[in-house]
């Protein structure tokens, strides 16, 4: 039991011995230098900062575009292979229509599996309508009109 008792005595003194430091108030009663005059910031320093920032937006805008690149292939593949249509049944599970030169097939998606889940008989007519454009739309339409106030809110 005294053994225990020695830890802990030596352990507290270590834990505890910066806390104590920090409880010194002589260093805090000296008084330090007094600046008169404001302290500005440099050009170097605000160029640093400009050029930064600078490369951080042109970082943003060039992912922006590389997404809406990457996102704005119609139907999703060249040639003989397309994606007509997707739906999500869960956070990793799809269902796909492919078209594969004249059939269609309906493919199911889960991690680590392809199956496919029907071959259809007749192709499904689908329209490959893209989305509108930012700032394009029943949103921006509704938002122009409550701007220039022909609508009520």
């Amino acid at each position: 039991m005294a053994g225990l008792t020695r830890i802990y005595l030596i352990l507290s003194t270590f834990l505890l011995s910066p806390l104590a430091g920090a409880a010194d108030t002589t260093k805090l009663t000296r008084p330090g230098p007094v600046l008169t005059e404001p302290v500005g910031v440099g050009l170097g320093s605000f160029l640093q900062m400009f050029f930064g920032l600078a490369l951080i937006v042109a970082l943003i805008v060039g992912m922006a575009w590389f997404m809406r690149r990457m996102n704005s292939i119609p139907g999703g593949g060249q040639g003989s292979l397309r994606i007509l249509g997707g739906l999500s049944l869960g956070q990793r599970e799809r269902v796909v229509l492919l078209q594969v030169g004249q059939e269609q097939l309906l493919v199911g998606l889960a991690p680590g599996q392809i199956r496919t889940l029907h071959v259809l008989e007749r192709p499904v007519e689908v329209t490959l309508a893209r989305s509108p454009r930012p700032g394009q739309g029943k949103f921006a339409d509704r938002l122009q009109e409550l701007l220039k106030g022909k609508l009520q809110p």
